[in-house]
Protein backbone atom coordinates (compact mmCIF):
# COMPACT_ATOMS: atom_id res chain seq x y z
CA UNK A 1 0.00 0.00 0.00
CA UNK A 2 1.00 3.20 -0.59
CA UNK A 3 2.24 5.56 2.33
CA UNK A 4 1.47 9.18 3.01
CA UNK A 5 4.09 10.65 1.73
CA UNK A 6 3.59 8.69 -1.59
CA UNK A 7 0.35 9.52 -2.31
CA UNK A 8 1.75 13.30 -1.94
CA UNK A 9 1.54 13.67 -5.70
CA UNK A 10 4.77 15.46 -7.03
CA UNK A 11 4.26 17.80 -9.96
CA UNK A 12 5.00 16.36 -13.23
CA UNK A 13 6.85 18.47 -15.78
CA UNK A 14 4.86 16.99 -19.22
CA UNK A 15 4.83 18.68 -22.49
CA UNK A 16 2.97 22.16 -22.57
CA UNK A 17 -0.36 21.26 -23.30
CA UNK A 18 -2.73 24.51 -24.66
CA UNK A 19 -3.87 25.29 -21.09
CA UNK A 20 -0.30 24.89 -19.45
CA UNK A 21 0.79 27.34 -22.54
CA UNK A 22 -1.54 29.68 -21.68
CA UNK A 23 -0.76 29.56 -17.84
CA UNK A 24 3.20 29.99 -18.54
CA UNK A 25 2.79 33.50 -21.02
CA UNK A 26 1.35 34.59 -18.02
CA UNK A 27 3.48 33.44 -15.26
CA UNK A 28 5.96 34.85 -17.73
CA UNK A 29 4.44 38.20 -17.78
CA UNK A 30 4.64 38.24 -14.02
CA UNK A 31 1.10 37.28 -13.06
CA UNK A 32 0.32 35.35 -10.03
CA UNK A 33 -1.50 31.97 -11.10
CA UNK A 34 -4.55 31.34 -8.79
CA UNK A 35 -6.69 28.15 -10.10
CA UNK A 36 -9.30 25.85 -8.36
CA UNK A 37 -11.43 23.07 -8.58
CA UNK A 38 -15.19 23.48 -7.97
CA UNK A 39 -17.24 20.67 -7.22
CA UNK A 40 -21.01 20.46 -6.38
CA UNK A 41 -21.33 18.32 -3.33
CA UNK A 42 -24.16 16.87 -5.14
CA UNK A 43 -22.52 13.41 -5.26
CA UNK A 44 -19.13 11.19 -4.96
CA UNK A 45 -16.16 12.27 -7.05
CA UNK A 46 -15.35 10.31 -10.11
CA UNK A 47 -12.79 9.81 -12.59
CA UNK A 48 -13.89 12.32 -14.83
CA UNK A 49 -12.81 14.75 -11.92
CA UNK A 50 -9.72 13.43 -11.43
CA UNK A 51 -8.29 15.11 -14.25
CA UNK A 52 -10.12 18.54 -13.54
CA UNK A 53 -8.10 17.87 -10.11
CA UNK A 54 -4.83 16.77 -11.84
CA UNK A 55 -4.89 19.58 -14.22
CA UNK A 56 -5.58 22.32 -11.63
CA UNK A 57 -3.68 21.52 -8.86
CA UNK A 58 -1.20 20.48 -11.30
CA UNK A 59 -0.83 23.72 -12.70
CA UNK A 60 -0.54 25.43 -9.73
CA UNK A 61 1.87 23.57 -8.31
CA UNK A 62 3.66 24.16 -11.66
CA UNK A 63 3.83 27.56 -11.78
CA UNK A 64 4.26 28.50 -8.06
CA UNK A 65 0.76 29.53 -7.79
CA UNK A 66 -2.22 28.28 -5.37
CA UNK A 67 -5.29 25.97 -5.85
CA UNK A 68 -8.41 26.44 -3.99
CA UNK A 69 -11.03 24.06 -3.50
CA UNK A 70 -14.13 25.44 -3.83
CA UNK A 71 -17.73 24.19 -3.34
CA UNK A 72 -20.43 25.02 -5.79
CA UNK A 73 -23.33 24.84 -2.98
CA UNK A 74 -26.17 26.71 -4.64
CA UNK A 75 -28.84 23.50 -4.65
CA UNK A 76 -29.67 22.59 -1.75
CA UNK A 77 -32.50 19.96 -2.28
CA UNK A 78 -29.56 17.51 -3.38
CA UNK A 79 -26.19 18.94 -1.81
CA UNK A 80 -25.27 16.95 1.79
CA UNK A 81 -22.51 17.90 4.27
CA UNK A 82 -21.36 13.97 3.36
CA UNK A 83 -20.34 14.85 0.07
CA UNK A 84 -18.64 18.18 0.88
CA UNK A 85 -16.90 15.32 3.48
CA UNK A 86 -15.77 12.75 1.07
CA UNK A 87 -15.18 15.51 -1.57
CA UNK A 88 -12.06 16.43 0.48
CA UNK A 89 -10.98 13.25 1.44
CA UNK A 90 -11.01 11.75 -2.10
CA UNK A 91 -8.67 15.01 -3.33
CA UNK A 92 -6.38 14.24 -0.22
CA UNK A 93 -6.30 10.60 -1.31
CA UNK A 94 -5.81 11.05 -4.62
CA UNK A 95 -2.79 13.09 -3.69
CA UNK A 96 -3.25 16.84 -3.53
CA UNK A 97 -4.06 19.57 -0.61
CA UNK A 98 -5.45 22.97 -0.79
CA UNK A 99 -4.20 24.20 2.87
CA UNK A 100 -6.01 27.03 3.70
CA UNK A 101 -7.47 27.32 0.71
CA UNK A 102 -11.22 25.90 1.61
CA UNK A 103 -14.01 28.07 -0.15
CA UNK A 104 -17.82 27.83 -0.19
CA UNK A 105 -20.07 29.88 -2.92
CA UNK A 106 -22.64 30.21 0.53
CA UNK A 107 -19.92 32.30 1.63
CA UNK A 108 -20.25 34.55 -0.87
CA UNK A 109 -23.97 34.25 -0.83
CA UNK A 110 -24.66 38.28 0.25
CA UNK A 111 -21.80 39.61 -2.29
CA UNK A 112 -23.74 37.83 -4.85
CA UNK A 113 -27.14 39.21 -3.98
CA UNK A 114 -25.50 42.59 -3.99
CA UNK A 115 -24.45 41.74 -7.75
CA UNK A 116 -27.59 40.92 -8.93
CA UNK A 117 -29.17 43.98 -7.00
CA UNK A 118 -26.57 45.98 -9.68
CA UNK A 119 -28.04 44.66 -12.56
CA UNK A 120 -31.37 45.42 -11.33
CA UNK A 121 -30.23 49.47 -10.86
CA UNK A 122 -28.88 48.80 -14.59
CA UNK A 123 -32.08 47.66 -16.19
CA UNK A 124 -30.33 44.25 -16.63
CA UNK A 125 -32.60 42.32 -14.45
CA UNK A 126 -35.90 41.47 -13.78
CA UNK A 127 -38.34 39.81 -11.61
CA UNK A 128 -40.53 37.64 -13.39
CA UNK A 129 -43.81 35.90 -13.13
CA UNK A 130 -43.52 33.10 -15.41
CA UNK A 131 -43.94 29.23 -14.68
CA UNK A 132 -40.90 26.93 -15.11
CA UNK A 133 -42.51 25.08 -18.30
CA UNK A 134 -43.46 28.74 -19.86
CA UNK A 135 -39.85 29.95 -19.13
CA UNK A 136 -38.78 26.91 -21.48
CA UNK A 137 -41.61 27.57 -23.82
CA UNK A 138 -40.67 31.10 -24.44
CA UNK A 139 -37.20 30.40 -24.58
CA UNK A 140 -37.32 28.88 -27.63
CA UNK A 141 -35.50 26.57 -29.82
CA UNK A 142 -32.09 26.57 -31.80
CA UNK A 143 -34.35 27.55 -34.82
CA UNK A 144 -36.46 29.59 -33.28
CA UNK A 145 -35.31 32.87 -31.57
CA UNK A 146 -37.59 33.37 -27.79
CA UNK A 147 -40.03 35.58 -27.05
CA UNK A 148 -39.97 38.12 -23.80
CA UNK A 149 -41.87 37.39 -20.90
CA UNK A 150 -44.58 39.86 -20.47
CA UNK A 151 -42.65 40.73 -17.06
CA UNK A 152 -39.79 41.84 -18.68
CA UNK A 153 -40.34 45.26 -18.86
CA UNK A 154 -41.10 46.16 -15.02
CA UNK A 155 -39.54 49.29 -13.71
CA UNK A 156 -36.34 49.65 -11.48
CA UNK A 157 -38.22 50.28 -8.40
CA UNK A 158 -40.65 47.35 -8.68
CA UNK A 159 -38.21 44.96 -9.52
CA UNK A 160 -36.14 45.81 -6.85
CA UNK A 161 -38.76 45.81 -3.94
CA UNK A 162 -39.95 42.16 -5.57
CA UNK A 163 -36.93 40.82 -5.40
CA UNK A 164 -36.28 42.28 -2.01
CA UNK A 165 -39.44 40.19 -1.15
CA UNK A 166 -38.64 36.97 -2.69
CA UNK A 167 -35.47 36.95 -0.20
CA UNK A 168 -37.71 37.77 2.69
CA UNK A 169 -39.82 34.45 1.92
CA UNK A 170 -43.03 36.05 0.52
CA UNK A 171 -43.90 34.11 -2.21
CA UNK A 172 -43.92 30.43 -2.95
CA UNK A 173 -41.44 28.39 -4.21
CA UNK A 174 -41.05 28.46 -7.82
CA UNK A 175 -43.56 31.26 -8.42
CA UNK A 176 -40.57 33.88 -9.70
CA UNK A 177 -37.25 34.18 -10.81
CA UNK A 178 -34.79 36.86 -11.19
CA UNK A 179 -33.33 36.83 -14.71
CA UNK A 180 -30.66 38.75 -16.74
CA UNK A 181 -32.16 40.55 -19.42
CA UNK A 182 -30.04 40.17 -22.29
CA UNK A 183 -31.20 39.32 -25.62
CA UNK A 184 -33.85 36.41 -26.27
CA UNK A 185 -33.20 36.40 -29.92
CA UNK A 186 -29.55 35.37 -29.45
CA UNK A 187 -28.13 32.84 -31.32
CA UNK A 188 -26.58 31.36 -27.92
CA UNK A 189 -29.69 29.98 -25.80
CA UNK A 190 -27.66 30.89 -22.34
CA UNK A 191 -28.13 34.65 -23.43
CA UNK A 192 -31.62 34.33 -23.41
CA UNK A 193 -32.57 35.89 -20.44
CA UNK A 194 -30.90 33.23 -17.77
CA UNK A 195 -32.41 32.53 -14.60
CA UNK A 196 -29.60 34.35 -11.60
CA UNK A 197 -32.03 33.41 -9.02
CA UNK A 198 -35.04 30.90 -8.05
CA UNK A 199 -37.05 30.64 -4.13
CA UNK A 200 -36.69 27.83 -2.43
CA UNK A 201 -37.67 27.54 1.24
CA UNK A 202 -35.49 24.24 1.47
CA UNK A 203 -32.53 24.15 4.18
CA UNK A 204 -29.07 24.50 3.13
CA UNK A 205 -26.41 22.57 4.71
CA UNK A 206 -24.25 25.51 5.58
CA UNK A 207 -26.76 28.62 6.17
CA UNK A 208 -29.61 26.22 6.97
CA UNK A 209 -33.33 28.88 6.07
CA UNK A 210 -31.03 32.10 6.44
CA UNK A 211 -31.63 32.21 2.53
CA UNK A 212 -35.33 31.93 1.13
CA UNK A 213 -34.10 32.38 -2.39
CA UNK A 214 -30.70 30.85 -4.03
CA UNK A 215 -28.33 31.24 -7.14
CA UNK A 216 -28.22 29.65 -9.74
CA UNK A 217 -25.16 27.77 -10.88
CA UNK A 218 -24.32 29.97 -14.04
CA UNK A 219 -24.68 33.36 -12.06
CA UNK A 220 -22.95 31.82 -8.73
CA UNK A 221 -19.73 30.10 -10.60
CA UNK A 222 -18.24 33.34 -12.21
CA UNK A 223 -18.69 35.49 -9.91
CA UNK A 224 -17.11 33.36 -7.24
CA UNK A 225 -14.34 33.43 -9.17
CA UNK A 226 -13.60 36.50 -9.67
CA UNK A 227 -14.24 37.17 -6.13
CA UNK A 228 -11.61 34.55 -4.84
CA UNK A 229 -8.88 36.23 -7.79
CA UNK A 230 -9.22 33.47 -9.69
CA UNK A 231 -6.57 34.07 -12.68
CA UNK A 232 -7.68 30.70 -15.20
CA UNK A 233 -10.97 29.14 -15.03
CA UNK A 234 -10.12 26.20 -16.03
CA UNK A 235 -13.47 24.10 -17.20
CA UNK A 236 -15.03 21.42 -19.53
CA UNK A 237 -15.98 21.62 -22.76
CA UNK A 238 -19.71 22.21 -22.15
CA UNK A 239 -18.82 25.23 -20.45
CA UNK A 240 -17.68 26.36 -23.76
CA UNK A 241 -20.95 28.25 -24.58
CA UNK A 242 -21.10 29.68 -21.25
CA UNK A 243 -18.64 31.58 -21.39
CA UNK A 244 -20.00 34.81 -23.62
CA UNK A 245 -22.96 34.48 -20.77
CA UNK A 246 -20.13 34.43 -17.84
CA UNK A 247 -18.10 37.44 -19.50
CA UNK A 248 -21.75 39.58 -19.88
CA UNK A 249 -21.58 39.42 -15.86
CA UNK A 250 -18.33 40.32 -15.50
CA UNK A 251 -18.37 42.90 -17.59
CA UNK A 252 -21.87 44.50 -15.71
CA UNK A 253 -21.33 44.04 -11.95
CA UNK A 254 -18.63 45.62 -10.12
CA UNK A 255 -16.16 42.51 -10.50
CA UNK A 256 -12.90 42.58 -8.30
CA UNK A 257 -11.48 40.39 -11.62
CA UNK A 258 -11.92 38.88 -14.57
CA UNK A 259 -10.37 35.24 -14.95
CA UNK A 260 -9.75 34.12 -18.42
CA UNK A 261 -11.90 30.94 -18.44
CA UNK A 262 -10.03 28.21 -20.75
CA UNK A 263 -12.04 25.02 -21.43
CA UNK A 264 -10.90 20.96 -22.38
CA UNK A 265 -12.26 18.20 -22.84
CA UNK A 266 -13.69 16.22 -20.02
CA UNK A 267 -12.63 12.24 -19.67
CA UNK A 268 -14.84 9.68 -20.82
CA UNK A 269 -14.26 5.96 -20.02
CA UNK A 270 -15.56 2.98 -22.20
CA UNK A 271 -18.23 0.87 -21.13
CA UNK A 272 -19.30 3.85 -18.58
CA UNK A 273 -21.24 6.39 -17.82
CA UNK A 274 -19.81 9.14 -15.13
CA UNK A 275 -22.96 11.34 -15.05
CA UNK A 276 -23.77 11.93 -11.67
CA UNK A 277 -27.36 11.90 -12.21
CA UNK A 278 -27.24 8.76 -14.18
CA UNK A 279 -24.80 7.10 -11.13
CA UNK A 280 -27.82 8.21 -8.89
CA UNK A 281 -30.16 6.43 -10.98
CA UNK A 282 -28.22 3.39 -11.17
CA UNK A 283 -28.17 3.60 -7.44
CA UNK A 284 -31.88 4.29 -7.49
CA UNK A 285 -32.47 1.01 -9.79
CA UNK A 286 -30.08 -1.42 -8.02
CA UNK A 287 -28.19 -1.68 -10.25
CA UNK A 288 -25.38 -1.14 -8.13
CA UNK A 289 -25.29 -1.40 -4.14
CA UNK A 290 -24.06 2.30 -3.37
CA UNK A 291 -21.63 5.21 -4.77
CA UNK A 292 -18.62 2.71 -3.52
CA UNK A 293 -20.09 0.10 -5.55
CA UNK A 294 -16.40 -1.49 -6.59
CA UNK A 295 -17.84 -1.37 -10.44
CA UNK A 296 -18.68 2.56 -10.05
CA UNK A 297 -16.48 5.47 -11.87
CA UNK A 298 -16.43 7.15 -8.62
CA UNK A 299 -12.59 7.46 -6.74
CA UNK A 300 -14.11 6.00 -3.53
CA UNK A 301 -15.31 2.82 -5.39
CA UNK A 302 -11.76 2.20 -7.38
CA UNK A 303 -9.93 3.11 -3.60
CA UNK A 304 -12.68 0.04 -2.42
CA UNK A 305 -11.15 -1.53 -5.54
CA UNK A 306 -7.67 -1.67 -4.99
CA UNK A 307 -6.73 1.46 -7.56
CA UNK A 308 -3.90 2.99 -6.72
CA UNK A 309 -4.17 6.96 -6.57
CA UNK A 310 -0.60 7.45 -8.05
CA UNK A 311 -1.61 5.13 -11.48
CA UNK A 312 -4.74 7.06 -11.58
CA UNK A 313 -2.40 10.54 -11.62
CA UNK A 314 -0.24 8.82 -14.26
CA UNK A 315 -2.89 7.83 -16.22
CA UNK A 316 -4.70 11.40 -16.53
CA UNK A 317 -1.15 12.51 -17.17
CA UNK A 318 -0.76 9.68 -20.07
CA UNK A 319 -4.42 11.09 -21.30
CA UNK A 320 -3.32 14.61 -21.76
CA UNK A 321 -5.34 17.89 -22.26
CA UNK A 322 -7.20 18.27 -25.64
CA UNK A 323 -9.65 20.00 -27.30
CA UNK A 324 -11.47 17.29 -28.44
CA UNK A 325 -14.30 14.64 -26.53
CA UNK A 326 -13.41 10.88 -26.99
CA UNK A 327 -14.04 7.97 -24.64
CA UNK A 328 -10.26 6.33 -23.52
CA UNK A 329 -10.53 3.13 -23.83
CA UNK A 330 -10.76 1.58 -19.69
CA UNK A 331 -7.92 -1.18 -20.43
CA UNK A 332 -5.22 2.78 -20.49
CA UNK A 333 -6.44 3.40 -17.02
CA UNK A 334 -6.47 -1.01 -16.37
CA UNK A 335 -2.70 -0.70 -17.79
CA UNK A 336 -1.66 1.99 -15.75
CA UNK A 337 -2.79 0.58 -12.54
CA UNK A 338 -1.16 -2.47 -13.73
CA UNK A 339 2.09 -1.19 -13.85
CA UNK A 340 1.97 0.20 -10.61
CA UNK A 341 0.71 -2.67 -8.53
CA UNK A 342 3.37 -4.75 -10.73
CA UNK A 343 6.07 -2.77 -8.97
CA UNK A 344 4.72 -2.17 -5.61
CA UNK A 345 1.63 -5.34 -4.50
CA UNK A 346 2.75 -8.51 -2.98
CA UNK A 347 2.56 -12.10 -4.13
CA UNK A 348 0.79 -14.43 -2.68
CA UNK A 349 -0.94 -18.17 -3.82
CA UNK A 350 -4.81 -17.90 -3.63
CA UNK A 351 -7.33 -20.84 -5.39
CA UNK A 352 -10.41 -19.59 -6.11
CA UNK A 353 -12.08 -22.85 -7.33
CA UNK A 354 -10.47 -25.37 -5.20
CA UNK A 355 -10.11 -29.20 -6.18
CA UNK A 356 -8.51 -31.23 -3.79
CA UNK A 357 -4.64 -32.76 -4.02
CA UNK A 358 -3.69 -35.17 -2.13
CA UNK A 359 -0.05 -36.27 -2.37
CA UNK A 360 -0.15 -40.27 -2.02
CA UNK A 361 3.94 -40.62 -0.99
CA UNK A 362 3.90 -37.74 1.53
CA UNK A 363 4.27 -38.58 4.60
CA UNK A 364 0.69 -38.37 6.29
CA UNK A 365 1.33 -36.19 9.08
CA UNK A 366 4.00 -34.42 7.59
CA UNK A 367 4.24 -30.55 7.05
CA UNK A 368 6.60 -28.50 5.57
CA UNK A 369 7.49 -24.51 5.41
CA UNK A 370 9.02 -23.40 1.86
CA UNK A 371 9.98 -20.00 1.06
CA UNK A 372 8.12 -18.34 -1.61
CA UNK A 373 9.32 -14.59 -3.33
CA UNK A 374 6.83 -11.43 -2.16
CA UNK A 375 7.74 -9.63 -5.05
CA UNK A 376 10.53 -10.52 -8.28
CA UNK A 377 9.90 -6.81 -9.54
CA UNK A 378 10.99 -5.45 -5.78
CA UNK A 379 14.27 -7.80 -4.41
CA UNK A 380 14.06 -5.79 -0.96
CA UNK A 381 10.49 -6.96 -0.69
CA UNK A 382 12.11 -10.31 0.11
CA UNK A 383 10.19 -13.65 0.97
CA UNK A 384 7.90 -15.46 3.06
CA UNK A 385 7.25 -18.82 4.54
CA UNK A 386 4.57 -21.28 3.44
CA UNK A 387 3.21 -23.88 4.72
CA UNK A 388 3.24 -27.36 2.58
CA UNK A 389 1.38 -30.56 3.30
CA UNK A 390 0.32 -33.64 1.17
CA UNK A 391 -3.48 -32.17 1.09
CA UNK A 392 -3.41 -29.30 -0.69
CA UNK A 393 -5.77 -27.16 -2.79
CA UNK A 394 -5.47 -26.59 -6.00
CA UNK A 395 -7.97 -24.54 -8.69
CA UNK A 396 -10.25 -26.68 -11.02
CA UNK A 397 -9.23 -25.29 -14.29
CA UNK A 398 -5.20 -26.94 -13.83
CA UNK A 399 -6.48 -30.58 -13.99
CA UNK A 400 -8.49 -32.32 -16.78
CA UNK A 401 -9.13 -36.23 -17.04
CA UNK A 402 -8.76 -35.51 -20.86
CA UNK A 403 -6.68 -33.05 -22.32
CA UNK A 404 -5.66 -32.17 -25.64
CA UNK A 405 -1.86 -32.83 -26.34
CA UNK A 406 -0.82 -28.68 -25.70
CA UNK A 407 -2.63 -28.80 -22.15
CA UNK A 408 0.45 -28.53 -19.73
CA UNK A 409 -1.16 -28.69 -16.14
CA UNK A 410 -2.18 -31.44 -14.46
CA UNK A 411 -4.18 -34.70 -15.98
CA UNK A 412 -3.19 -38.55 -15.84
CA UNK A 413 0.65 -39.41 -15.95
CA UNK A 414 1.28 -35.82 -16.39
CA UNK A 415 4.32 -34.05 -14.33
CA UNK A 416 4.07 -30.69 -13.19
CA UNK A 417 5.68 -27.88 -11.43
CA UNK A 418 4.03 -26.93 -7.71
CA UNK A 419 5.20 -23.31 -7.14
CA UNK A 420 8.14 -23.27 -5.05
CA UNK A 421 7.60 -26.72 -4.03
CA UNK A 422 8.10 -30.39 -5.86
CA UNK A 423 7.53 -31.83 -8.89
CA UNK A 424 4.65 -34.05 -8.71
CA UNK A 425 3.35 -36.87 -11.28
CA UNK A 426 -0.86 -37.22 -11.70
CA UNK A 427 -1.38 -41.15 -11.08
CA UNK A 428 -5.51 -40.81 -10.89
CA UNK A 429 -8.53 -39.36 -9.50
CA UNK A 430 -11.77 -39.41 -8.19
CA UNK A 431 -15.26 -38.70 -8.96
CA UNK A 432 -19.01 -38.20 -7.31
CA UNK A 433 -21.11 -41.34 -8.47
CA UNK A 434 -23.66 -39.15 -8.98
CA UNK A 435 -22.57 -36.22 -11.01
CA UNK A 436 -19.47 -37.81 -12.46
CA UNK A 437 -17.31 -34.15 -11.12
CA UNK A 438 -13.78 -34.62 -10.38
CA UNK A 439 -13.80 -34.76 -6.20
CA UNK A 440 -10.12 -35.56 -5.72
CA UNK A 441 -6.80 -35.37 -7.71
CA UNK A 442 -4.45 -38.14 -6.80
CA UNK A 443 -0.59 -37.28 -7.15
CA UNK A 444 2.72 -38.49 -6.14
CA UNK A 445 6.06 -36.29 -5.83
CA UNK A 446 9.98 -35.87 -5.98
CA UNK A 447 11.26 -35.07 -2.70
CA UNK A 448 14.66 -34.62 -4.62
CA UNK A 449 12.55 -31.33 -6.31
CA UNK A 450 12.01 -29.21 -2.98
CA UNK A 451 11.93 -25.32 -4.23
CA UNK A 452 10.67 -26.06 -7.75
CA UNK A 453 13.88 -27.40 -9.38
CA UNK A 454 14.94 -30.81 -10.65
CA UNK A 455 18.42 -31.67 -9.11
CA UNK A 456 19.03 -33.99 -12.80
CA UNK A 457 17.86 -31.37 -15.02
CA UNK A 458 14.40 -32.58 -16.24
CA UNK A 459 12.06 -29.88 -16.90
CA UNK A 460 8.23 -29.76 -17.13
CA UNK A 461 6.12 -26.85 -18.89
CA UNK A 462 3.73 -27.10 -16.29
CA UNK A 463 3.66 -24.70 -13.23
CA UNK A 464 0.63 -24.51 -10.49
CA UNK A 465 -0.40 -22.55 -7.64
CA UNK A 466 -1.43 -24.48 -4.72
CA UNK A 467 -2.62 -23.42 -0.71
CA UNK A 468 -2.44 -26.43 2.29
CA UNK A 469 -5.62 -27.51 2.95
CA UNK A 470 -4.51 -27.38 6.96
CA UNK A 471 -4.16 -23.95 7.18
CA UNK A 472 -5.44 -22.22 4.17
CA UNK A 473 -7.62 -19.15 5.22
CA UNK A 474 -11.40 -19.27 3.44
CA UNK A 475 -12.35 -16.07 1.78
CA UNK A 476 -14.71 -14.76 -0.73
CA UNK A 477 -14.11 -13.14 -3.85
CA UNK A 478 -15.56 -10.96 -6.05
CA UNK A 479 -14.78 -10.18 -9.63
CA UNK A 480 -16.01 -7.71 -11.70
CA UNK A 481 -16.05 -6.39 -15.42
CA UNK A 482 -17.10 -3.82 -17.22
CA UNK A 483 -20.65 -2.48 -15.68
CA UNK A 484 -21.93 -1.68 -19.54
CA UNK A 485 -21.30 -4.29 -22.64
CA UNK A 486 -20.83 -1.26 -25.23
CA UNK A 487 -18.22 0.56 -25.54
CA UNK A 488 -20.37 3.85 -25.32
CA UNK A 489 -23.28 3.56 -23.20
CA UNK A 490 -24.55 7.31 -24.24
CA UNK A 491 -25.67 6.01 -27.63
CA UNK A 492 -28.91 5.01 -27.05
CA UNK A 493 -31.99 5.88 -29.33
CA UNK A 494 -33.65 9.19 -28.71
CA UNK A 495 -35.61 8.52 -25.47
CA UNK A 496 -34.03 4.95 -24.45
CA UNK A 497 -33.07 4.02 -21.33
CA UNK A 498 -28.82 3.89 -20.84
CA UNK A 499 -29.72 1.79 -18.13
CA UNK A 500 -30.96 -1.20 -20.49
CA UNK A 501 -27.31 -1.63 -21.61
CA UNK A 502 -26.19 -2.77 -18.15
CA UNK A 503 -23.81 -6.20 -18.35
CA UNK A 504 -25.59 -8.23 -16.50
CA UNK A 505 -22.52 -10.51 -15.69
CA UNK A 506 -20.11 -7.56 -14.51
CA UNK A 507 -20.05 -8.89 -10.80
CA UNK A 508 -19.78 -12.81 -10.34
CA UNK A 509 -19.16 -13.88 -6.49
CA UNK A 510 -16.80 -17.08 -5.28
CA UNK A 511 -17.90 -17.82 -1.55
CA UNK A 512 -15.32 -21.09 -1.11
CA UNK A 513 -11.84 -19.11 -2.44
CA UNK A 514 -8.76 -20.60 -0.33
CA UNK A 515 -5.60 -18.21 0.88
CA UNK A 516 -2.47 -18.54 2.00
CA UNK A 517 -2.57 -18.25 5.75
CA UNK A 518 -0.43 -15.19 6.01
CA UNK A 519 -3.22 -13.17 5.22
CA UNK A 520 -4.98 -13.70 8.12
CA UNK A 521 -4.14 -10.35 9.35
CA UNK A 522 -3.97 -8.89 5.83
CA UNK A 523 -5.44 -4.62 6.88
CA UNK A 524 -8.31 -3.24 5.06
CA UNK A 525 -7.82 -1.54 1.85
CA UNK A 526 -4.16 -3.62 0.95
CA UNK A 527 -3.42 -5.38 -2.74
CA UNK A 528 -1.83 -8.04 -3.55
CA UNK A 529 -1.10 -9.58 -6.43
CA UNK A 530 -2.78 -13.71 -6.24
CA UNK A 531 -0.37 -15.38 -8.81
CA UNK A 532 -1.91 -15.80 -12.20
CA UNK A 533 -4.96 -14.56 -11.28
CA UNK A 534 -4.60 -10.63 -11.04
CA UNK A 535 -4.61 -7.82 -8.56
CA UNK A 536 -6.87 -8.16 -5.35
CA UNK A 537 -7.69 -5.85 -2.66
CA UNK A 538 -9.04 -6.59 1.39
CA UNK A 539 -12.73 -5.03 0.92
CA UNK A 540 -13.20 -1.85 3.22
CA UNK A 541 -15.97 -2.05 4.76
CA UNK A 542 -16.86 -6.26 4.35
CA UNK A 543 -13.29 -7.72 5.52
CA UNK A 544 -12.61 -8.63 8.84
CA UNK A 545 -10.74 -11.26 10.49
CA UNK A 546 -12.30 -14.76 10.27
CA UNK A 547 -14.54 -13.68 7.50
CA UNK A 548 -11.74 -12.26 4.25
CA UNK A 549 -13.32 -10.50 1.01
CA UNK A 550 -11.24 -9.43 -1.65
CA UNK A 551 -12.33 -7.56 -4.72
CA UNK A 552 -10.63 -7.77 -8.11
CA UNK A 553 -8.65 -4.91 -8.99
CA UNK A 554 -7.99 -5.75 -12.01
CA UNK A 555 -6.91 -8.90 -14.34
CA UNK A 556 -3.09 -9.61 -15.30
CA UNK A 557 -3.97 -9.00 -18.54
CA UNK A 558 -7.18 -7.31 -20.28
CA UNK A 559 -9.10 -10.83 -20.61
CA UNK A 560 -12.46 -8.61 -21.73
CA UNK A 561 -10.98 -7.87 -25.16
CA UNK A 562 -9.50 -11.43 -25.73
CA UNK A 563 -12.58 -12.47 -24.75
CA UNK A 564 -14.72 -9.84 -27.22
CA UNK A 565 -12.11 -10.50 -30.02
CA UNK A 566 -10.83 -7.40 -30.36
CA UNK A 567 -10.65 -3.84 -28.48
CA UNK A 568 -13.37 -3.47 -26.74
Amino acid sequence: METDSDRRATPPRPSLDFVRAVVARDRAAGREIRTRFPPEPNGYLHIGHAKSICLNFGIAAEYGGVCALRFDDTNPTKEEQEYVEAIQEDIRWLGFDWGENLCFTSDYFEQLYGFARQLIEKGLAYVDDLTPEETREYRGTVNEPGRDSPHRDRSVAENLELFERMRAGEFPDGSRTLRARIDMASPNLNLRDPVLYRISSAPHHRTGTAWRIYPMYDWAHGQSDAIEGVTHSICTLEFENHRPLYDWFLDNIDAPCHPQQIEFARLNLTHTLISKRKLLAMIAAGVVSGWSDPRMPTLRAMRRRGFPPRAIRNFVEETGVTKYNGRTEAVVLENAVRAELNATAPRVMAVLDPLELVIENYPADGEERLEAVNNPEDPAAGTRSVPFSGKLWIERQDFLADAPRKYFRLTPGREVRLRYAYYVTCTGFDTDPESGAVTRVRCTYDPETRGGDSADGRKVKGTIHWVSQAQALAAEVRLFEHLFLAADPEDVPEGGDPLAGVNPDSLHVLRDARVEPGLADAARGATYQFERHGYFCVDDPDSRPGALVFNRTVALRDTWTRRQGGAG
